[in-house]
């Protein structure tokens, strides 16, 4: 158990209790209700119900439970290997896959599939729940992925990410239509100040970020666009498309709720990736193609022109 105390900001007055805490822990809201629940909160010496509303100024302890190890364990999955030797292999991902065991989502991820496909061979570097996870795409997002064996594979590919050598592009649908046939966002990207599954363009505790896009074509409300990432921020595409005021169609969490319903989550594919293999030195890439769900979409809003 460990215990974090603070004072609370003025500017949080009127807060309720549960969202105070899952802003300042980073915690989820159901964690932090189930602290409130076992006593293990007090405000100002006193244990107060989740929907208190805080005055600011209270002195805020929290004791905080030791979390549970957990191990990700194997699960016979399908995967699509498009590449694979001794370091690494390059997988493409389906969309609705989780990449690796997080609240919510212990199986049925990319990382029980290979965990069951590769044995222990996989990098130890992202520890017990992402092992052999040298970069992430979303849920939603299908496409490709490169994973690790060893961690000398896993420090090479991991310092081409960082040095913006790794190519990365995607193709998405967003809504409308852009202003520019080509160009590129450079806007910086942090935590969102008061949602923290969000992600937002600010200047406060952010990272740069740099999108480069083109447009592929233009159908009735839509455009189908290629992007490379020069930096590879968390929902970086999403939320810079949406900062464009161009959102990535079926993105319920930055294009809002409404959305085309056959989409079940953002239509954006990781298509090709790029890097210099951290054995040999040999420059590799790979193309996936589109999948079903998203030349489906592009005929049915082509139907519509």
């Amino acid at each position: 158990m460990r215990i974090e105390e603070t004072t609370v900001p003025p500017e949080m007055a009127e807060s309720r209790l549960d969202s105070f805490l899952s802003g300042w822990l980073q915690q989820s809201r159901s964690a932090v209700q189930g602290w409130i629940e076992q006593g293990a909160v007090l405000v100002d010496g006193r244990s107060r119900p989740k929907n208190h509303r805080l005055r600011g100024g209270e002195a805020v302890r929290v004791e905080i439970p030791q979390a549970v190890p957990y191990a990700a364990q194997p699960e016979a999955i399908p995967l699509d290997i498009v590449y694979e030797d001794s370091d690494l292999l390059v997988v493409n991902k389906p969309k609705g896959m989780v990449v690796h065991p997080a609240a919510g989502n212990y199986t049925g991820t990319l990382v029980n599939a290979l965990l069951a496909h590769c044995g222990d061979s996989l990098s130890g570097i992202g520890g017990v729940l992402r092992p052999g996870i040298v970069h992430r795409i979303d849920k939603d997002t299908s496409g490709l992925l490169i994973v690790a064996k060893n961690d000398f594979a896993h420090q090479g590919l991991a310092e081409q990410i960082k040095s913006h050598s790794f190519t990365r592009e995607y193709e998405a649908v967003v809504v409308g239509h852009l202003r520019d046939a080509a160009g590129t966002v450079d806007a910086p990207i942090g935590r969102h100040p008061t949602d923290r599954k969000k992600m937002t363009v600010t200047a406060k505790n952010s990272k740069p970020a740099v999108t480069h896009y083109t447009v592929l074509a233009e159908y009735p409300g839509y455009s189908h666009l290629r992007l490379r990432l020069e930096t590879g921020r968390t929902h970086q595409i999403r939320v810079h498309m949406a900062y464009l005021g161009h959102p990535v169609a079926g993105d319920t969490v930055y294009g809002g709720a409404r959305q085309p319903a056959e989409l079940h989550g953002q239509c954006l594919h990781a298509r090709h990736i790029g890097f210099v293999h951290p054995r040999d030195g040999r420059w590799l890439e790979f193309e996936s193609p589109l999948p079903a769900y998203f030349t489906a979409f592009l005929q049915k809003i082509g139907r519509n022109g």
